[in-house]
């Protein structure tokens, strides 16, 4: 993934991060130290490490310096990465309306090479209609005002399924098909639309009455490209805030992720069970 292309700048801080850790690590410098080094405690070290602050070009730069980096090309590598995971995401600019952590997420979403979500109780951002998400946005009590911009946001994150090489499924629980947010026409429109997705993407639909504890909760999945070096991220929605979880502790959700798709009926029987929805809008 070359710096300042379609990774992001959250998903370059985390690959930049990665690679300093590692550095870190291979010679034997503690994070003290290395906080030392560019007068920061050794938190802001950790943070750094993990991807969840910005990088000061000065402080790569002594960090280099302590961990003996000698290879030119591989320092002025890491040093555009720098640079490029400093530079906003197009998201920067609806930061008064999207909190801290969606605005990572939505850093994480744009570099991922395979997104999977399953949802319960309603249908994922990344297939919603502008009725249904305005409905179910208002019902959320977000003010009108910030309704419309939170639309043009989930507006523009859908134009990732457009993009070449990314692969989406959606795992859908059968009763995200019948809760009608927009009305019965909007909601039906709202099918429609997930039909559409059908024919570009995966989507599989668990028939209510699935009797298995992997159908209770609702996740994401993002997978990215190997050359990025990034580990899957799994997020969690929680009413005011949101889970990250990556490396040993995203293992769950990989499992869950095996056990939906292997419960989940076919593409075609998935399709049925879409159909039979619209049939009752």
């Amino acid at each position: 993934m070359p710096a300042g292309g379609d990774g992001g700048p959250t998903a370059l801080r985390i690959m930049l991060g990665g690679h300093l850790r590692r550095m870190r690590e291979s010679a034997g410098i503690s994070r003290a130290d290395a906080g030392w080094q560019i007068r920061a405690s050794e938190s802001k070290v950790s943070r750094m490490e993990l991807g969840r602050v910005g990088f000061k070009e000065r402080d790569v730069n002594d960090l280099l310096d302590l961990y003996e980096m000698k290879d030119a090309q591989e320092r002025e590598r890491l040093m555009e990465l720098a640079r490029a995971a400093n530079n906003p995401g197009w998201w920067s600019r609806y930061g008064d309306v999207m909190p801290s952590w969606f605005a990572n997420y939505v850093g994480l979403e744009v570099a991922a090479k395979l997104i999977r979500t399953y949802e319960v109780l309603f249908v994922p951002g990344l297939l919603q209609t502008e009725v249904y998400a305005n409905d179910f946005m208002t019902q959320m009590g977000f003010p009108p005002e910030d309704v419309g911009i939170r639309w043009l946001v989930r507006l523009q994150r859908q134009q990732v399924l457009q993009r070449e090489g990314v692969k989406y499924t959606a795992i859908l629980g059968e009763a995200a098909l019948k809760t009608p947010f927009g009305g019965a026409e909007g909601h039906r429109a709202q099918l429609l639309r997930i039909r559409e997705a059908a024919e570009q993407h995966t989507v599989l639909v668990i028939p209510e009455y699935t009797s298995t504890p992997a159908i209770l909760s609702a996740w994401l999945l993002l997978e990215f490209p190997e050359a990025s070096k990034l580990r899957p991220v799994a997020h969690g929605e929680l009413l005011l805030s949101a889970i990250f979880l990556q490396d040993e502790a995203a293992e769950p959700y990989l499992r869950e992720r095996d056990l939906l798709l292997s419960l989940a009926p076919s593409v075609t029987k998935s399709r049925i069970l879409i159909e039979r929805a619209m049939a009752r809008f």
